[in-house]
């Protein structure tokens, strides 16, 4: 990890890379409002191994193209029940992964879920952003390699 006292200024969109589940230049949607970090992911399998809590999802790398899938399958690390904007509630699995954006790396808890009605396939929560990252919601694209 970059070590820095700075925080990234980021915009409301971004693009950033999960290296660990094989996920690069991926557009995100930088939300101060949500606390969670969510994941689009498919095919949410739970199941035990060794004696541990393991999940086993699939995962489309590219939006635009359905058919490409990467199944991965790590230690869940826990659960949580998350209220959407409409006061509807949802219990997700929480699996923990790197981020990488800014050309900084730190870990983030990520919860698994449908977000196939949504237009990016990950939202970037505050629990997420502590220490790392401060938001201007007027911007976009501040500090992704390519502007999309």
């Amino acid at each position: 990890m970059k070590e820095s006292s700075e925080k990234l200024l980021v915009g409301a969109l971004e693009c950033c890379d999960l290296p660990e589940l094989e996920l690069f230049d991926i557009q995100i949607r930088v939300d101060t409002g949500a606390a969670t970090s969510s994941l689009h992911v498919d095919n949410i399998e739970e199941f035990e191994e060794d004696g541990k809590a393991m999940v086993r999802f699939d995962i489309h790398p590219d939006i635009h193209n359905v058919d490409q899938v990467v199944t991965k399958t790590l230690s869940l690390k826990g659960r949580k029940v998350v209220k959407s904007s409409t006061a509807n509630t949802e219990h997700r699995i929480v699996i923990k992964t790197k981020l990488t954006l800014g050309g900084r790396t730190w870990p983030i808890k990520l919860t698994l879920t449908d977000r196939s009605t949504m237009q990016n396939l990950m939202l970037l929560g505050r629990e997420a952003m502590q220490k790392h990252i401060l938001v201007d919601p007027s911007q976009e694209f501040l500090v992704s390699k390519d502007s999309k």
